[in-house]
Parts: structure tokens; C-alpha cells; sequence
């Protein structure tokens, strides 16, 4: 209550409350001074007023004391309970951790004064998830409390905590969040294999790196913690089987490394060892972790094809053994148990020529052809064994046969000779020297020799000189030659090697008689191989005749193509009528314009000149015009243009393409009958055309007709 000391209580003083809250939470009573709150106050909102009151003469309203200011401050009570910072609380934490690991700390706070009582003072509890977990009570800090907690157990735990103020005294106000809090793997535990043994069953085929079969050891870990290397550790398949990860699934997915056997081996023993990847060394005391299995794997028996001695046959022959002559032997049986029997032919894609033949009993190849080295040195066949009794069964074998060489080929002169000899040579002079070629193979190297034919050894104007190293050379025997005595001498030579048999040939060498000058150079000569006349050779000319050839085909060929060609219009641009829309812009000048087209030309046929030809195509033949019948003056239109038209259908020298033609017929109409306002002329009603004269000088004719019209209605 506010009171000054010159308020006499006759009501002359009036109490006036400025400041905040004035006039809404806080009112005055003018009269006596009494100050009331009109709401709730709530220290959270506000928790100091400050409010200024003064006292003044009613009537003059001048006041009486100076304004007075004073606070109002709002005392705390405790009607606000602890609020967490977070609704629910996710954490995780290791599984098997110690007793006491921080897990995660919650926080709440309290709207209260904390200078004033122990309104604000939280403490920490838990209500639910004892016993795995403990809260300290003043820093809401979670721990673990219970020691070795196993995530393969239990994986979600679900702990609720307790805020509470007046530091948890009876009567406090609390709030509650909740912590969802998971255990995430470590690698606390082994593979375990769920059997002791596998069996599995493979056929005998099946090819290598094919997979046997699957198995797996369980790992109540997860991801990298779960992860597992198979291997095989002993067994008598060590070398024949191999075993893979298969990263998705963790499984060891079994293969085969080698050919299997039926008939060698039909078990197999393994033992097999699944060990984890990522081990963790706190937790060897637990045990090795890893596991091992046995592996039995069963051979299976199918029916297999053949199986040659070797993987591939070489022989040898020698090209002059006589036909059906045995040159080796190829073996194959069935590795079946039931050793079924096998017939053997020879693959002819091999063969073509059918040098070769097999017996289908025994496996012996035979020459069916005679050989020779210098065509083919080596044969290469396939030789094809199959089971009697399952043809299908079938095998093949590569079989290289070589060509031995014997003696069967004469040497001869390694290019044809022809030489010349001067007039003017002299005795014992070189004028050529001689070797010689063998296509036989000689081992040690060829050894030939040379000498005259026997008849022309002693009557020779030339004499023959072996060189000992399979060359010789022929010598003039005597000074001068006349070569018109003899232009030409043929020499025969005789040339043997020296293996056996002996084999010799005789060749012939031309020696032309020539005029030389002194330095032996060749002048002039009957020899007209040695002097070829300047010119082109055989191989230009022939490709000179081949391009004249070629010519003369590409001119009759186009001269056919421009006999064939169509006539191509000799208008070509966009004013050719044909399929073409001409777009002039102009409108014309209606009925007074004469000059646009006379519509006489169709009353009087006999105007058009029919001499005259079409002007966009090329005439192919000048037909005589015909002549059609004059129209009469009173012919209408109409019977005139069908005349036309029937004429022109069965004219030949029409041409067979679409050309624009003037008629100039309007027809007789739509059943319609016309749209246009103009036939209202017709109608009884009366019609108003002064419209007409607002439409511009283009319908001044119209204005003026149909406007007179009316007037002379009017009159």
C-alpha cells in the first residue's frame, strides 16, 4: 500500500502506478493506494518489477510528492522438475567390458533459482536396467556393472534415469529420459564346424578348377570379426583338391586341382581347417580359434573315351618306301574298368590327299601314296581312336610324320647359261663359270662334278675345268672364231654328285660368237637374247591393254545409261508447275479486271494454236496434233471443258505426270446452297448495307450498289 502523507482521506489525492507490469499485472487503487497483482507471477518469466508511484491532486492534477520507485522481486518455489537435454539417449559399447566402462552421460536441468534453496539441485538415479548398468548420481554419467556381458546373449539394453530436485528429498520434483544402449561385437568367439565330417561325390570328368562342393564353419561373430580362411592342412587329396573362401557367404567351396581317376584312385581323405582372419589377443585365453573337419570325397566312375600311349606321335619314313609300307604304330586303350575295345582311323581333314591310312585293329600307319621329301617334308595327321561299343567315345592324338631324304634327285645347273665367246679370244681364255644345285639333302654337305658329255669331249672347240668345289669352267680351246662359220656352239656338261645312289644329269650351255673390240667387250652378236631392244616389257604392255579395256567398257556402259535415261523436264526451278504451289500475293482486280484472263479463248477453241508443243519436257516423238471439233459460240462452258478433258485422257502424248489447267468453271454449287450474306438480297426481309461504305474503297462498288437498291426501296 502506497500512502502520502498530505492525503488528509477526504479524496483529494489520486494514486497513479507506472512501470513494468503497470495496468496489467500489477493495478493501483487511486483512491487508497493499495497495489494488487492481477496474474500468476512466475519467476522463470520475470523475476524482478520495477514500478514508479506517484501521488497527485485530483483536482488540479499537479502532484503532490515526487514519484517513488520500488522493486517487486518474485521469491522462487519449486514448481519446475529437471528436463533432460534429449528425449531418448543412443549409445554402444564393446561387448565382455570391464565393470565401470563409461558408456554415455545424460544431463538435466531444473528452470528453478539455484541460489535459492534446493530447488535446482538434481540428482541422478536409475529405474530401470540394474543390474548391467549404474548412473552416478550428481554427474549422470552411465557405467557398466556387470562384468563379461556377452552381445551374442543380449545385444539391446534399454535403461531408463531419474532426475530429481531438492537433491532427491522427499517431495522434489523429477523428470525421466530414456538410453538405448547396444553391444557391438569383438571377436570373442571360434569357428565351429556343425559336423566332424563331409562327404561329397565327384565324377571322374569333372575338369579341373570345378568346384566339389561347400562347407562352413559357424561364427556367432559378425562382419570382420566372423570372417574365415579355409585350408587344407593334410590328407592324401593335399595335391588334388584345393579349397576357397567364398567372401559373401564364408564358405569353403572345395575344387578340383588335377585330372581325376577313377581306375588310379576312388577316395580321397582331407582334413580341412576354417581359421578367423581378425582375432583379437584379449581374448586367446578363450581358446585357438580356429576349427578343423574331415573331408571324405568319393570318386565317381563314368565311361571315358580312349587314352593314347603319348600325348603326341612323331616318325619317320623315307620317301622312297614302296606303298602299304608300315611306318609306326599308335596305341590307345579304354581306362574304363570293362577295357572296352577301340578301332582307330585317320582324321581326313588331316588328310586330304589320303597319303596315309591306319589299321583299325592295331593302331599301324601305312603309306597308301608315294612320298616325296622335295614336295612335303612333314605330314602332319590326326589319328582318332574311338570305344566299339559307345562311338561317341572318341579321342584324338597328333601324329607328325617325317620325310626322310634319299638320293632320288639329279643335280643340275642352278639357272639356265648363256654365254658368248669373242672372235678374237684367245686360247685357254674363261668365258663362264658353272655351278650347280641338288634339291636331295646331303648331310654332310653336296659334292659335285663336271665334265664334257663323252661325245663332245674330244671334238670340242671348249674345254671343261671342275673347280673341285662345286664349280667349273669352260676355256676356249682355241685362238679365233668365225662367227659366221658358227654363231652358235651347245655345250653339253655332264654333273654327278657323290652320293648313293649316283645320281647325274647332263646340261646344256649356249655359247654365242660375238665381235668384241680389244678390250673383249661385246660389239655385235647373233645371240638376240643378250641384245633386247629398247622398249617396254611384256608386263607394261599388258597393263596398258588392260587400261584401254577398261576404258572402252566405262564409255559403253555410260553411253547405255544415257540411252536409257528418262527425259528430264527442261524446266527445273521453282516456277515448273508441276507439284508446285506458285504463291503470287495479289489479289486482282475482281469483275472490271479484263485483263487477267479472257474467258473468249475457251468460247472460241479455234483461237488456241495447236502447233504448239509443251515447253517443260523434252518431245519424244512430234505426233501429228490433233484436231478437235469447233465448239459452237452458244456451247456452254461446262460441255466444253469435258470434251476437253475426255480428249486429253486418251491422248498419247500426254505426258504421265500431274500438270496444272485452267478451267475457269465455278460449277453449279453446294447442295448447301451459298453461305454469303449477299444472297439475303433474295429474302423478304429487309437488309441494311450502309456497313458496306465503312469497309474501305476496296467495297465502294458494292456500297454503291447495294446502297442505291435501298434507296430506290425507300422511294
Amino acid at each position: 500500500q502506497l500512502h502520502s502523507d498530505q492525503d488528509k482521506g477526504d479524496g483529494s489525492l489520486k494514486y497513479i502506478l507506472s512501470g513494468d507490469g503497470a495496468g496489467d499485472l500489477f493495478i493501483i487503487n487511486e483512491n487508497t493506494g493499495d497495489i494488487q497483482a492481477t496474474k500468476r507471477l512466475d519467476r522463470e518469466e520475470k523475476p524482478v518489477y520495477i514500478l514508479r508511484a506517484q501521488a497527485i491532486n485530483r483536482r488540479t492534477g499537479r502532484p503532490v510528492e515526487p514519484e517513488s520507485e520500488f522493486i517487486i522481486k518474485i521469491h522462487d518455489i519449486n514448481d519446475n522438475e529437471p528436463m533432460f537435454t534429449k528425449d531418448v539417449y543412443n549409445a554402444s559399447i564393446p561387448e565382455m567390458s570391464d565393470v565401470g566402462t563409461f558408456v554415455v552421460q545424460v544431463t538435466a536441468t531444473d528452470a528453478d533459482d539455484p541460489t535459492y534453496g534446493n530447488s535446482a539441485k538434481v540428482v541422478y538415479s536409475i529405474l530401470q536396467g540394474q543390474p548391467y548398468f549404474s548412473v552416478e548420481s550428481e554427474t549422470g554419467i552411465i557405467k557398466t556393472a556387470l562384468l563379461n556381458m556377452d552381445r551374442e546373449n543380449r545385444e539391446q539394453y534399454q535403461v531408463v534415469i531419474q532426475a530429481k530436485d531438492m537433491g532427491g528429498q522427499m517431495g522434489g520434483l523429477s523428470g525421466t529420459t530414456t538410453v538405448n544402449i547396444t553391444l557391438t561385437d569383438v571377436n570373442d568367439n571360434p569357428p565351429r564346424f556343425p559336423q566332424s565330417t563331409y562327404q561329397f561325390r565327384a565324377p571322374e570328368s569333372t575338369p579341373p578348377d570345378s568346384p566339389v562342393g561347400r562347407i562352413k564353419a559357424n561364427d556367432a561373430d559378425v562382419d570382420e570379426n566372423a570372417e574365415i580362411e579355409y585350408s587344407i592342412t593334410e590328407g592324401d587329396g593335399y595335391d588334388m583338391f584345393g579349397i576357397t573362401t567364398d567372401k559373401d557367404t564364408q564358405e569353403g567351396i572345395i575344387t578340383v586341382k588335377k585330372a581325376l581317376d577313377f581306375e588310379n584312385k576312388n577316395l580321397y581323405i582331407l582334413k580341412v581347417e576354417a581359421t578367423n582372419t581378425h582375432v583379437d589377443p584379449r581374448f586367446l585365453y578363450l581358446g585357438p580359434f580356429k576349427d578343423s573337419a574331415t573331408v571324405r570325397i568319393q570318386v565317381e566312375d563314368v565311361d571315358e573315351p580312349p587314352v593314347f600311349g603319348r600325348p603326341a606321335y612323331i616318325m619317320e619314313v623315307k620317301e622312297d618306301v614302296p606303298i602299304n609300307s608300315v611306318i609306326g604304330t599308335i596305341t590307345a586303350q579304354d581306362p574304363d574298368a570293362a577295357r572296352n575295345p577301340v578301332k582307330y582311323s585317320v582324321d581326313r581333314h588331316t588328310d586330304m590327299d589320303r597319303v596315309f591310312n591306319i589299321n583299325s585293329g592295331n593302331g599301324s600307319i601305312f603309306t597308301s601314296k608315294p612320298l616325296d621329301r622335295e614336295t612335303l617334308l612333314w605330314h602332319n595327321i590326326t589319328v582318332i581312336a574311338a570305344e566299339i561299343n559307345n562311338p561317341k567315345q572318341s579321342s584324338r592324338v597328333p601324329v607328325f610324320i617325317k620325310v626322310l631324304d634319299v638320293n632320288d634327285n639329279a643335280p643340275e645347273f642352278a639357272m639356265f647359261y648363256e654365254t658368248f665367246v669373242c672372235e678374237n679370244a684367245k686360247a685357254e681364255q674363261l668365258i663362264q663359270t658353272l655351278s650347280a644345285v641338288d634339291k636331295d639333302d646331303s648331310y654332310g654337305g653336296h659334292q659335285f662334278s663336271f665334265s664334257l658329255a663323252p661325245e663332245a669331249a674330244s671334238s670340242s672347240n671348249f674345254t671343261l675345268q671342275d673347280n673341285r668345289d662345286n664349280t667349273a669352267g669352260i676355256f676356249t680351246r682355241k685362238t679365233r672364231y668365225n662367227r659366221h662359220e658358227m654363231s652358235t656352239y651347245f655345250l653339253p656338261v655332264v654333273i654327278s654328285d657323290n652320293d648313293y645312289p649316283i645320281q647325274s644329269s647332263t646340261e646344256t650351255v649356249t655359247i654365242r660368237v660375238c665381235a668384241c673390240d680389244h678390250r673383249g667387250k661385246m660389239l655385235s652378236c647373233n645371240a638376240e637374247a643378250l641384245i633386247h631392244p629398247t622398249g617396254l616389257s611384256t608386263g607394261a604392255l599388258i597393263a596398258i591393254l588392260l587400261c584401254i579395256i577398261i576404258l572402252l567398257v566405262t564409255v559403253v556402259l555410260f553411253a547405255a545409261l544415257r540411252r536409257q535415261r528418262k527425259k528430264e523436264p527442261l524446266i527445273i526451278s521453282k516456277e515448273d508447275i508441276r507439284d508446285n504451289i506458285v504463291s503470287y500475293n495479289d489479289e486482282g482486280g475482281g469483275e472490271e479486271d479484263t485483263q487477267a484472263f479472257d474467258i473468249g479463248t475457251l468460247r472460241n477453241p479455234e483461237a488456241i494454236d495447236d502447233n504448239k508443243l509443251r515447253r517443260d519436257i523434252v518431245p519424244e516423238t512430234l505426233f501429228m496434233p490433233r484436231r478437235t471439233a469447233t465448239a459452237r459460240d452458244n456451247t456452254d462452258v461446262r460441255d466444253f471443258i469435258n470434251q476437253r478433258l475426255k480428249e486429253n485422257d486418251t491422248d498419247p502424248t500426254a505426258p504421265p505426270y500431274d500438270s496444272l489447267a485452267t478451267y475457269a468453271y465455278e460449277g453449279n454449287g453446294s447442295v448447301a446452297e451459298s453461305l454469303s450474306s449477299l444472297e439475303s438480297v433474295t429474302t423478304d426481309g429487309d437488309q441494311d448495307y450502309d456497313y458496306l461504305s465503312d469497309w474501305g474503297p476496296r467495297f465502294k462498288k458494292l456500297a454503291d450498289m447495294y446502297g442505291a437498291m435501298d434507296s430506290d426501296k425507300d422511294s
